[in-house]
């Protein structure tokens, strides 16, 4: 018998709906209704609140290879919320650059380094985007952050992708417009953000 089948007949022999069991786990009854289907399996976690409840052991609920699946699907899981927390702490990260200094401004003959704020020596055409490169890439993390563990499909099919786009993009206009520092930091990030999804494969 599959774990969906256990988990219909455990639930009926206690006399309970789907949304009583849901609100037993504390878990959403479509999350239940998933199960039963046959559609999916609950996290390590609910499992351990299913067994509790029912009082059995994980070993009745499940056949050896439905507990592989479920540990390397809740494996999986913790990378991809381990991978939006960096990709999310480092691009909220970006905000360093309105504070710290790291462009380039003349000043009396000589060099000096400034924070994007005191930025002041280059054209309103060149400040302007990096304000807005800055911004969007501190947006994009925020939500990232925000969102963590939450299903929302659209946001979760775009979100590493804009999150690079805004850091290739900032290393290219840093690199593009001198700003060595700048780029060198946006391009560690970058790099971070690149070894991360390599090691998903």
């Amino acid at each position: 018998m599959d774990f969906n089948e256990k988990l219909q007949e455990l639930r009926k022999r206690k006399g309970l709906t789907q949304e009583e069991l849901a609100e037993a786990l504390f878990v959403s009854r479509t999350a239940v209704s998933k199960w039963e289907s046959g559609r999916g399996y609950p996290s390590i976690d609910s499992l351990k609140m299913i067994a509790s409840f029912f009082s059995v052991s994980i070993d009745e609920l499940l056949s050896g290879e439905e507990l592989v699946s479920i540990a390397q699907s809740d494996q999986l899981q913790k990378m991809r919320q381990m991978r939006d927390l960096v990709f999310g702490l480092l691009d909220c990260a970006m905000a360093l650059f309105l504070f710290f200094p790291l462009f380039g401004q003349a000043e009396d003959g000589a060099l000096r380094i400034v924070s994007l704020l005191s930025l002041t020596s280059i054209p309103l055409y060149i400040k302007v985007p990096y304000f807005t490169l800055v911004s969007l890439t501190v947006l994009c993390g925020l939500a990232t952050l925000a969102l963590q563990g939450r299903q929302v499909r659209f946001w979760n099919q775009i979100k590493s992708g804009l999150s690079l786009l805004f850091s290739v993009s900032g290393v290219l206009a840093f690199i593009l417009s001198r700003e060595p520092y700048a780029a060198s930091l946006t391009f560690l990030f970058l790099l971070i953000k690149g070894i991360l999804l390599l090691k998903r494969r």
